[in-house]
């Protein structure tokens, strides 16, 4: 039997040490992969709230909008409009073939503070 407090725990600690690992990527300037560390933080926070909500495993997708409404959160516009944006670290860092334009270190860390006022609020709804 799935044990989803285990599930829920384990999705939120490895969240919060990615983004950790973002913080540091984007302090030495990888931009790219600061911010696919970015994206996968935010995806285990949403795959928490995916086990919260269904009391079941969380789906192996990627897609932060869809894990948010698996999730049954009430975001507002703006913020399914910013995690559809995340989107597009995750198939940069996934796929070669994806690779668009690297923002500025300004910007980079714009969105992490973004990515870590969402994470703060995710994690204190759990």
């Amino acid at each position: 039997m799935i044990n989803i407090e285990t599930q829920i725990r384990h999705w939120r600690d490895s969240s919060l040490e990615e983004l950790e690992v973002s913080r540091v990527l984007i302090a030495k300037k990888h931009v790219r992969q600061g911010l696919f560390w970015a994206h996968l933080t935010l995806e285990k926070m949403l795959k928490a709230h995916v086990c919260k909500q269904t009391g079941d495993l969380a789906p192996r997708i990627h897609n932060l909008v869809r894990l948010s409404e698996l999730a049954g959160l009430d975001l507002a516009e703006d913020e399914i409009k910013f995690l559809g944006q995340v989107n597009d670290f995750n198939l940069e860092g996934r796929y070669g073939e994806y690779l668009g334009a690297v923002p500025e270190l300004k910007q980079a860390r714009g969105i992490l503070r973004r990515v870590e006022e969402m994470l703060t609020w995710l994690n204190g709804k759990l």
